[in-house]
């Protein structure tokens, strides 16, 4: 054994110059003509990412149709027997792609990736690809209909990938070709199954081929290695398999430790490694308990998270990379430790980034609404399902697949039931979950773990009845409880101090009603650690093209941030306050000016000790006890004119602070 492990790595060593020219992948971004097929004169050159509702998809008539994005380019430079590939990360919601003259293929889903070769239609110079995108309503995809603007375009990047003749395929529904199936970790040991898809072999070959393995761990040590030649079947490829074994582990533990390590794959042909892939991976165990909540790595692990949509102004879905950086970083600044990537599957890199951070996420297909009755959109719906898993099977972030939103209709029970399966089928690893807000609905049943929208305090009822809708409403189902939304909405230009909630359509949405909501909400859901989990909605504030409320139409506006990212409401700083260990201390209703009578409350949100308050120059103390650290004063002598307001705290004792001035009219 001693002379084989010498041997292969001799031989690895010699030919890995050779591998790590020959699988490329290429930016496939720049140079794109668009048109609107209604406008076909009005042609311009775009670089993708790309959304042609970037400016209106907030406006109730913005555009839903087909657009054409066309590109000349020449072949990458190639080896002989190279092979070329086109991967789309994501269209919205259907393209179909033609590569000089020839239809490579036409996809239906607008938020997984897609593969297809190109290798027999490639000329040297002068190719041509046309990608027709089509955001219509289309009653064969999901969603049909959902409370969120359907962006159009190819709005996630493009990349040309060079492979060897034979190859980890990139068709397996666009997965990388490598599945990582966590079989046990704990502290003492961690084991994975690793299976390799591979294509481009015959017979012949397949039998000389060989899988080597190896991971290695944050700092680059190689912790483990394994090599075989075993080769099976899966997901309808030819696969070389192994298991790989590593002696105390360092698990992946959320944000208190994101452990990850390299998982790098090697197919090798005799004596030359043909090709590559390397994957990002964790151990970590998961455990949903209808009493205890949710068990992470065999310890309770309270669960408190928010919903994320991925749009910007200006941007629609075409956002960058630092657009999904600043994103985390928001996240992070609350102390969120959980997202749920809603309505659909999100970017790769920002699934990256929640395996980077170690929060735990939520992944969900955009089964939305409506079930209709036709096999083609059962058909297209399941597909999605398979590309989400397989796509992102390797993510340790993602604990759960998600089925469905808010769902009838008439097809709904035989779709949910199939998606089941297939999500079991696919990976029996995880939960399959879901978001009701019909707490007698025969699809909540179907689900291993469940878990409800609900909005008391702005849809119906007073904020209180969470404690109601928790422990009456939905406790009694068999799952695992989870609430998957709750909230409120908030402009930062409406302000006052209300006993009850405002229309919910209407224009008027306070920012301190929406914040007073979450602070009972929450109140109510601290208490209860059997709630396996809890998502605000929203974190940001989202297009919604159907919606008339609030201080700007199309807008959802139940983020706990502005749509551009710029200002924090004061309930991000509640949430802030209980959640994120780092000192700190915030005035709520700054933005609250002037006021009257009726509006004389101070309120901080903090996690420090020794509150007190300076108003004009004279310390207050606060009026009785905080609960989930909120502080209120009620009985300051307000002056006509300018108040000037200090609140403070003390953090290991540095004093931490924060200040403004209100306008006082009587």
């Amino acid at each position: 054994m001693k002379k084989f492990w010498i041997y292969l790595l001799i031989a690895m060593s010699s030919a890995a110059v050779a591998s790590a020219s020959v699988r490329r992948a290429i930016p496939f971004n720049d140079g794109w003509k668009f048109h609107k097929v209604t406008t076909p004169a009005e042609v311009s050159e775009v670089t993708l990412p790309h959304c042609y509702n970037a400016d209106d998809g907030t406006s109730a008539d913005y555009y839903r149709g087909e657009a054409v994005y066309a590109k000349t380019f020449d072949a990458p430079a190639m080896e002989k027997g190279d092979r070329v590939f086109i991967r789309f990360e994501a269209v919205g919601f259907q393209a179909k792609v033609e590569v000089n003259g020839v239809e490579l293929g036409h996809h239906k889903g607008g938020f997984t990736a897609f593969c297809y070769e190109l290798t027999e239609l490639l000329r040297t110079k002068g190719n041509s690809i046309t990608v027709t995108v089509d955001n219509r309503k289309d009653m064969t995809i999901a969603p049909i209909n959902a409370d969120f603007t359907m962006f159009g375009g190819i709005y996630r990047p493009v990349s040309l990938l060079v492979l060897p003749k034979g190859h980890i395929t990139p068709v397996d529904y666009a997965s990388p070709g490598v599945y990582f199936e966590q079989l046990e970790a704990d502290a003492t040991q961690a084991r994975a199954a690793v299976k390799v898809l591979v294509d481009g072999f015959d017979d012949k070959e397949l039998g000389r081929l060989s899988l080597y393995s190896e991971l290695r761990d944050g700092e680059g040590t190689v912790v483990a290695r394994t090599s075989t030649n075993a080769v099976m079947r899966h997901n309808g490829f030819n696969a070389l398999a192994d298991t790989i074994t590593v002696a105390n582990p360092e698990l992946w533990n959320g944000r208190s430790n994101p452990a990850l390590y390299t998982l790098a794959t090697y197919i090798i042909k005799g004596e030359v490694i043909v090709d590559k892939v390397e994957q990002t991976v964790g151990f970590r165990t998961v455990e949903v308990d209808h009493d205890k909540g949710f068990i992470l790595n065999g310890k309770s692990h309270n669960l408190r998270g928010v919903n994320r949509h991925q749009d910007r102004p200006g941007k629609g879905w075409a956002i960058s990379e630092a657009d999904h950086r600043e994103d985390m970083e928001l996240i992070k600044e609350i102390g969120a430790n959980g997202i749920r990537l809603a309505h659909y599957p999100h970017a790769e890199y920002f699934y990256d980034l929640c395996d980077r951070e170690g929060m735990l996420v939520w992944a969900e297909i955009p089964f939305v609404d409506n079930a209709p009755d036709n096999e083609e959109f059962a058909a297209t719906t399941k597909s999605q399902l398979i590309e989400l898993i397989r796509q992102n099977y390797n993510h340790p972030s993602i604990f759960c697949w998600s089925l469905f939103n808010e769902l009838g209709g008439p097809a709904a029970t035989k779709i949910v039931t199939e998606l089941n399966d297939i999500a079991h089928r696919e990976d029996p690893h995880r939960y399959t979950t879901a978001a009701s807000n019909d707490d007698n609905s025969p699809l909540n049943a179907i689900p291993d773990i469940m878990a409800y929208n609900t909005y008391p305090g702005w849809y119906w009822a007073d904020p209180a009845t969470m404690q109601y809708a928790i422990d009456w409403k939905y406790r009694p189902d068999k799952q695992p409880l989870g609430i998957s939304e709750y909230g409120a909405g908030a402009s930062i230009h409406h302000h006052g101090i209300l006993s009850e909630h405002p229309d919910t359509g209407g224009d008027y949405h306070p920012e301190e009603w929406q914040a007073t909501v979450h602070e009972i909400n929450y109140r109510e859901i601290s208490k209860r650690n059997f709630v396996w989990g809890t998502f605000v909605w929203n974190m940001f504030d989202f297009a919604s093209a159907g919606r008339t409320e609030g201080d700007t139409y199309g807008m959802n506006d139940k983020g706990l941030v502005t749509y551009d990212r710029a200002t924090p409401k004061d309930a991000f700083y509640f949430y802030k306050a209980n959640w994120n260990a780092e000192p700190m201390v915030h005035i709520a209703g700054k933005r609250f000016t002037p006021r009257g009578a009726e509006a004389r409350q101070v309120k901080v949100y903090t996690n420090c000790d020794g509150i007190y308050l300076i108003h004009n120059g004279v310390r207050y103390y606060p009026d009785g006890n905080p609960q989930a650290h909120v502080y209120t004063w009620d009985n300051l002598p307000w002056a006509e004119g300018e108040n000037r307001i200090t609140a403070h705290g003390v953090s290991d004792g540095k004093i931490i602070y924060d200040n403004c001035i209100i306008i006082y009219n009587k």
